[in-house]
């Protein structure tokens, strides 16, 4: 079965130099927030489950009362929407056409459907909110994804390990997460079923990807679009972005770029 990455804290400090006990459900999925402890670090985290709130009220397909439903139900029209929605569909546009239709944001009814994105730019929000608060060393995981700033309070780097879709007890790999990639995202069919569609014949030949990329949006995205199109999406991947991919196929072979190849021989 497949399991996304998880944020791995190895630290020789104790577990109480952290504040690793808020953890909250949105989107669908259960998030989590991980930073030194400080005194307005509960405000820290009201702020992050504020913007994953609003994210889920504006584009939740499973909320009858947000906006985007209400768009896919016909009682309103896409030009009489709001700015946010209007452009978050435009830039979901942008990447289906920048991966020849691989990722797309529509489900095969029509209904648009921005959840491919829409989980990434809440994470990506509540990021830049953290940082204006004074917070630089963080990691945020939601449903899987990871996108860590600073270091651990030890200094070390954050480590992200991504679990091994046959066996969720067993890691496939852990990598540090530092420099300008700081953002690791996976997709795949093997835990919530084949959920990704797609207006490209479709190749299954992954059962789940993992890339590692500058900010969580390309990450997130590059990830589904590889799942979706197969070995003809990982070229078009890995000759256009500046990335690093592992994919892991039906059979149990790996296929990784030469960033995280020395992440796999450490494993």
């Amino acid at each position: 079965m497949l399991t996304s990455p998880r944020c791995s804290l190895r630290s020789t400090r104790p577990v109480s130099e952290f504040v690793t006990s808020w953890v909250f459900e949105a989107m669908g999925t259960i998030v989590s927030l991980t930073l030194s402890d400080s005194p307005n670090a509960a405000d820290a985290v009201v702020a992050v489950e504020r913007r994953f709130r609003a994210f889920d009220e504006r584009f939740s397909l499973y909320n009858p009362d947000s906006e985007l439903s209400r768009v896919a139900e016909g009682k309103l029209g896409l030009t009489d929407s709001s700015d946010e929605l209007r452009s978050t569909y435009a830039s979901a546009l942008r990447w289906r056409d920048d991966t020849g239709g691989a990722f797309t944001p529509h489900r095969p009814d029509g209904v648009i459907d921005l959840n491919g994105t829409v989980k990434a730019l809440a994470m990506q929000t509540a990021a830049d909110e953290l940082l204006e608060l004074g917070f630089s060393d963080w990691c945020l995981n939601a449903g899987g994804d990871v996108l860590c700033a600073g270091h651990q309070p030890n200094g070390a780097s954050w480590r992200v390990g991504v679990v091994d879709p046959t066996d969720r007890a067993v890691l496939l790999f852990t990598i540090p997460v530092d420099g300008t990639r700081h953002a690791v995202a996976t997709s795949g069919s093997a835990e919530r079923g084949d959920h990704i569609w797609t207006t490209m014949a479709t190749d299954r030949s992954y059962l789940q990807v993992t890339v590692v990329a500058d900010d969580i949006e390309t990450a997130d995205v590059l990830a589904t679009t590889i799942v979706a199109g197969g070995p003809s999406a990982f070229a078009l991947v890995v000759e256009r972005w500046s990335v690093d991919v592992l994919t892991v196929a039906h059979d149990g072979a790996l296929t990784a770029t030469s960033g995280l190849r020395a992440a796999l021989a450490r494993s």
